[in-house]
């Protein structure tokens, strides 16, 4: 039986055992629709010898935790990265306020499942964790593909998404909103939002929920975060009150800070940019 490159991992095994805080590398274990687009960049770890040890807490939020992750094969500082690991609460913890609005214009499979979710039993609140863990891939790999600036999307498996971290070493870019800088460079990073918000329209969705919160800023450049309710502006009927609100919440943040933009001039191009591609 011949295997081909897209299906080849690199499967070397060490003496060294996970201690505490570790485990063996997951990404052997799961299945290529689970792993990031190809070509995959250079710097993801695909070894079965690798360990990821866990570094500690990058932000806490309602829905999920980030956590800083360094999957590594011991005595081979060639195969190391630093990955941010995205872990959606499960129903102890998490009440996924905000689903429902983003939901709309969605389906479900698994009939089960989805009276399950619709019921709000704990079954139903784990089935949505895992759903909002699947979604956010696929908007990362989505997104990732057609050029937009977000991180580059290593794998998901259950609740868990572990995603390229953006930052230097080990510390986490600065959000937009914490930015301190000129007006010519507002200017800038005004250009590069509005540039992110085009390839989402492109593809007939808009962020949903975005906010200088959720753009980071990583020398120079502009990456956005946290699309798990990437949101289908046609299919979902409050599609264009969220792109609207998307642009209001971003020309307002740059207006108070000295750049005057119009909401409405963003609006009606990225409206463009969705009936365009139809």
């Amino acid at each position: 039986m011949s295997v081909s490159d897209d299906d080849f991992v690199a499967l070397s095994f060490s003496l060294v055992e996970p201690g505490e805080n570790q485990r063996w590398s997951t990404w052997p274990a799961i299945t290529p629709s689970e792993r990031g687009p190809r070509p995959l960049p250079d710097w993801v770890v695909t070894s079965a010898a690798a360990i990821d040890s866990e570094l500690g807490i990058v932000k806490t939020g309602k829905e999920a935790d980030v956590f800083l992750i360094e999957r590594a094969v011991p005595d081979d500082p060639a195969q190391s990265s630093i990955l941010a690991a995205k872990r959606y609460r499960g129903p102890e913890t998490s009440d996924f306020h905000r689903s429902a609005q983003y939901r709309e214009g969605r389906r479900m499979r698994n009939t089960r499942d989805s009276r399950a979710v619709a019921r709000g039993s704990a079954y139903g609140r784990s089935v949505s964790a895992a759903r909002w863990a699947y979604a956010e891939f696929e908007a990362l790999s989505t997104m990732h593909s057609l050029g937009a600036a977000v991180p580059y999307p290593v794998q998901v498996n259950g609740t868990e998404v572990l995603m390229e971290f953006i930052g230097e070493g080990v510390v986490a870019a600065p959000r937009l909103a914490q930015v301190r800088c000129s007006v010519a460079e507002l200017d800038g990073y005004f250009a590069q939002v509005v540039e992110i918000m085009r390839v989402f329209a492109g593809a007939g969705t808009a962020h949903g929920d975005l906010s200088p919160y959720n753009l980071l800023v990583q020398r120079g450049r502009v990456v956005a975060i946290d699309l798990p309710q990437l949101v289908d502006v046609v299919s979902n009927p409050g599609g264009m009150a969220l792109l609207q609100r998307d642009c209001h919440n971003v020309c307002e943040w740059f207006t108070r800070r000295g750049l005057e933009r119009e909401e409405d001039e963003l609006f009606a191009e990225l409206v463009g940019e969705v009936y365009s591609r139809m």
